[in-house]
């Protein structure tokens, strides 16, 4: 066959096969609905038209701003906007996308910075997930959870061994603004390392300029390899601030589901609570306490509730969630810190007082409680510990009332300097995270009076030297205490041996 014969057949074979395909081919009709904006306000705007549109179904305006159906009214929709847009104005088109909010989920996102629609903000290209989650999920039933049993260690003496946190918990952290609230997370998430557990940071509302210091830390105490940081900054829209800590939840909700265990950090709340009052009052809902919407107790309730510790049969993962509020002059009883108290499984107080006068970190011992307690707590703290809070809570009361009296008795005396130094103990730097056994043998120097001898002033010198003893010559000790076995009599004098050591050491070198 000649060379024009051959161009003949395979012209007539494209003409067969495109004659069979159009013949095969059954178009169907896509119904598709479209409105109309009719109002652009400050993060929301207000439609006429999609009759269809479902509660927190995306929208698609013209200019591809994205938005979500927020309020569903007889004659118009009001959209919330997750980004700024300048050109959006009224008499722009909209319609359904015919799906809910999702976002990007999975190990691609370790590591990355992210804004509360998934999208990189590192400039480390795309995020190539091979799965997304809805923003909003129901929580997992109560057959399905697990008891709270197994702590999670935050590193810090004062939490650990007074406050225990547990795997699945929900522990508020609360004080007034610059006391040490972020801190406190920050080195939790730093203190998990080599532990397998998926760390997420959840930021809402916060200065630019916060959010960069808290990645510059995580970064250079080598944290951020199990760690993704989700920011929703004061500078974005309401939008993506009152969205970005559900769309954190579903990305450690996968995590999860896989049997990992998984810690999240909101920071914080209260500016979540005020960018949901802020849409709420620019969509016309009816106002109630503080203008808060009435359903405000209901955003936080159904956000915490899905944190928990699943059972063995759903591969016992767990998502323990550290929220954080910020109060207004110590006040405890305002209206979203009582919620949120009501909410969670306990909280750390932070005090100013405390801080004003060198305690760091500045937690209140006598408000914080944690509601799961000795459960999820070794054996050996509490054999070392087991009593500490109440006392340490006695000595607190019992040194304000000692400002009145100049007379004591010798017991009174006893107790207060015993307390000082327990309270000495409790101070921590940060970015220096003990291991339970470094916990274990420094509170067991100052309850057994080890340390009685010490000035006060020595204190950082010799739990520095016991702390540098224990992990040198007790590769053991570590692996017995998170193993949880009790400790027997023979380990505990081998402690205390090893604090007259360090006790010795700093006198001598004094």
């Amino acid at each position: 066959m000649n060379k024009n014969g051959k161009m003949k057949a395979v012209l007539e074979d494209s003409i067969a096969a495109i004659e069979r395909a159009l013949k095969e081919r059954k178009p169907a009709i896509e119904l598709s609905e479209s409105g109309m904006v009719t109002f652009v306000g400050s993060g929301i705007a207000r439609i006429k038209g999609l009759p269809g549109v479902e509660y927190d179904e995306i929208v698609l305006f013209e200019d591809d701003t994205l938005g979500i159906a927020f309020t569903l009214e007889p004659d118009n929709v009001g959209i919330i906007l997750l980004k700024e847009s300048v050109s959006l104005e009224a008499g722009a088109d909209v319609r359904r996308a015919g799906r809910i909010l999702d976002v990007p989920v999975g190990e691609e996102l370790l590591g990355r910075v992210v804004n509360g629609v998934g999208e990189p903000l590192d400039s480390k290209g795309p995020i190539l997930a091979m799965r997304r989650l809805p923003v909003e999920r129901e929580a997992a039933a109560i057959m399905d959870r697990a008891p709270v049993t197994e702590p999670l260690l935050t590193g810090l003496k004062v939490i650990d061994a007074l406050i225990p946190i547990g795997k699945g918990q929900r522990e508020l952290i609360l004080g007034d603004r610059q006391t040490g609230k972020t801190a406190i997370a920050v080195d939790t998430i730093i203190n998990q390392r080599g532990k397998d557990v998926i760390c997420i940071y959840c930021a809402i509302g916060q200065r630019l300029s916060s959010v960069a210091k808290v990645i510059d830390d995580i970064r250079r105490n080598d944290a951020m390899q199990h760690t993704i940081i989700l920011v929703a900054a004061g500078e974005d829209p309401p939008g993506l601030q009152f969205i970005a800590p559900y769309a954190a939840t579903s990305m450690g909700e996968y995590f999860m589901e896989k049997g990992r265990d998984v810690l999240i950090i909101y920071d914080d709340l209260t500016r979540h609570a005020w960018a949901y009052r802020q849409l709420s009052l620019l969509l016309r809902r009816p106002p109630g306490r503080e203008a808060y919407p009435g359903d405000i107790f209901y955003i936080h309730s159904r956000l915490l509730e899905r944190s928990t510790h699943l059972n063995k049969e759903l591969g016992g993962g767990s998502l323990t969630a550290l929220p954080i509020i910020e109060t207004e002059a110590q006040n405890v009883a305002a209206y979203i810190p009582t919620n949120l108290i009501s909410i969670t499984d306990g909280q750390i107080y932070l005090s100013p007082l405390l801080f004003q006068k060198g305690m760091m970190p500045a937690v209140d011992v006598g408000k914080s409680v944690s509601r799961v307690g000795g459960k999820t707590q070794y054996p050996a703290y509490l054999a070392v510990a087991g009593e500490l809070k109440l006392s340490y809570a006695q000595f607190e009361e019992l040194e304000k009332f000692s400002r009145f009296s100049t007379r004591l008795d010798e017991n009174t005396l006893k107790t207060l300097e015993r307390g000082r130094r327990v309270r000495e103990i409790l101070k921590q730097h940060q970015y220096d995270p003990k291991s339970p056994a470094e916990q274990t043998g420094i509170l067991l120097a100052v309850t057994s009076g080890i340390f009685d001898g010490l000035k006060l002033e020595d204190f950082v010198k010799a739990e520095n030297e016991l702390g540098k003893i224990i992990r040198e010559e007790f590769a053991d000790l570590q692996r017995k205490i998170t193993s949880g076995e009790k400790l027997p009599d023979e380990d505990i004098n081998r402690l205390m041996e090893a604090a007259n050591r360090a006790a010795a050491n700093v006198k001598g070198a004094a």
